[in-house]
């Protein structure tokens, strides 16, 4: 059974691959160019494939009959892989999903908290050499305990986000959901994401990627939000209309942003990188070793699965 990782893994889940499979492991950090999926469809039972590696329904097309069989996704997102298409090639799809649950809601803490007591342009100032200590109107911001959080999308990281919350700030919690979530702290559902995003001081997006989402957070739901309002995404960068955000924070219509993720990542925007009041993370969701480590396991876990004809642990429908 051949076996292809797209990227380089911690060296746990390099060693593992090793030794359970015969494994080939892609030394680029880059994505998958569209030669090396082809090939990766042809050559291979088995790919690894992650964030950026776009199997299309173009590249199905022009490998009908593949020998790869699964595709264990590193990671929970899967928007870059046409499910349909490789369902219609023959072709499974796993994610891993649980493994990334923690540390992405840690995130979107930072990002709230660094955003809010503009804590990314503090640093800049002491590491300029410009800080000429402290004073009592110096760089105030937006108090954070007590506030009021709406969640875009309840799930499993959308309610880790809101748990640290309300247990850890005080914070009411509102959200808007396909269904109503039965959890176990005190959570408002909202009639619509417009209503949301004008009652809260904080809106997180917590939505998976993909055609459904895209361009969900728009000129429309920014126009609603409080000029006191931030926006935190660790979503995926197309849920947010990048370019009506930048016009929404350039024109003052929100106080700020952090973000995690980009609507054209790794390119980031003049404008964005320009703005003070916009805290930019370079993706940094899943980024710790355990992390990183657990989502590879998961994602063997399911290769090996698919090898031993067991049903696999983490499909996606």
């Amino acid at each position: 059974m051949k076996l292809l990782i797209a990227r380089p893994m911690t060296a746990a889940v390099e060693t593992r691959a090793r030794a359970e499979f015969d494994t080939e492991i892609r030394t680029s950090t880059a994505p998958m160019t569209e030669v090396e999926m082809l090939r990766a469809l042809r050559e291979f039972d088995v790919v690894v494939p992650t964030l950026g590696d776009l199997f299309s329904a173009e590249i199905f097309a022009q490998a009908p009959q593949p020998r790869c069989r699964l595709l264990a996704n590193f990671g929970v997102g899967y928007n870059h892989i046409d499910v349909a298409a490789a369902r219609g090639a023959g072709v499974a799809v796993t994610n891993t999903p649980g493994a990334v649950t923690d540390a992405t809601a840690d995130i979107a803490m930072t990002l709230l908290l660094t955003t809010a007591r503009r804590a990314g342009e503090g640093e800049r100032l002491v590491r300029s050499g410009r800080w000429e200590g402290w004073h009592p109107t110096q760089m105030l911001g937006h108090h954070v305990t007590g506030k009021h959080v709406g969640i875009v999308g309840l799930g499993r990281i959308g309610q880790a986000i809101a748990r640290r919350c309300h247990f850890g700030f005080g914070m009411q919690v509102s959200y808007v959901a396909r269904s109503s979530k039965d959890v176990d702290f005190p959570a408002t559902r909202m009639d619509s994401l417009a209503a949301l995003a004008g009652a809260v001081d904080f809106l997180v997006v917590a939505v998976p990627g993909g055609a459904e989402t895209r361009h969900l957070i728009d000129a429309q739901v920014l126009v609603a939000m409080k000029p006191s309002g931030i926006l935190v995404n660790i979503a995926r960068g197309e849920v947010v209309d990048e370019a009506a955000l930048i016009a929404a924070l350039s024109a003052g219509q929100i106080a700020g942003a952090g973000l995690d993720v980009y609507e054209f990542e790794p390119k980031v925007p003049e404008a964005l990188r320009a703005m003070e009041q916009v805290t930019l993370l370079p993706h940094l969701g899943t980024a710790t070793e355990e992390v990183r480590t657990g989502m590879g396991h998961m994602a063997l876990d399911n290769v090996a699965a698919f090898v031993a004809g067991r049903d696999l642990p983490n499909p996606v429908s």
